[in-house]
């Protein structure tokens, strides 16, 4: 995968240690994100963030980007290729700076993530949303993506599992 092509837009690059301050910086912009989905960011979180990975996947298969839009960091995402099957790529996490909600900016992004995924031969893109965190449901439920009806329960909260199919832009829903 080449970073560069997930935007037309926005500029992207692999997140590394000297980029965490203001990764950190965003993340605090978000405080509802953490109220549904604790703790509150650190900077040890996000270090962490930086290398953890699903069971059977390398570091190799992990980008923990920034898009950029005149040299300020605008989001973050992690996103996992060929998880959980080859054919699909998950996103972990996806935060836009609060700053810029509201103005299309995390839709731009999506949409131009999935359309390069597509372009590289994904059929499919998964992740998860806090149950009940209602601002990121609508966000997903808006970028095309359904709910798969797996619902995994974590320490203090639900994680709802959603899938968008990449060969066409309608919304379906997976058991799997």
């Amino acid at each position: 995968m080449k970073i560069e092509l997930l935007s037309t837009k926005y500029q992207v690059k692999q997140i590394e240690e000297a980029d965490i301050p203001e990764v950190y910086t965003l993340c605090k912009s978000n405080p509802l994100y953490y109220q549904y989905c604790p703790p509150f960011v650190t900077i040890n979180s996000i270090k962490e963030d930086l290398i953890i990975l699903p069971k059977g996947k390398t570091l190799e298969d992990k980008y923990y980007i920034g898009f950029y839009e005149d040299g300020s960091l605008v989001a973050i995402m992690d996103l996992i290729s060929g998880y959980p099957n080859p054919e699909t790529a998950f996103i972990g996490f996806f935060m836009t700076d609060q700053q810029v909600q509201g103005k299309g900016v995390g839709t731009a992004i999506i949409t131009e993530v999935c359309h390069y995924l597509k372009e590289i031969g994904f059929t499919a893109a998964k992740l998860a949303y806090v149950k009940g965190n209602y601002q990121s449901e609508a966000f997903w439920i808006r970028n095309h993506f359904g709910k798969t009806g797996v619902e995994v329960p974590a320490e203090s909260y639900v994680l709802v599992g959603m899938q968008r199919y990449l060969q066409s832009n309608i919304i379906a829903v997976s058991r799997r």
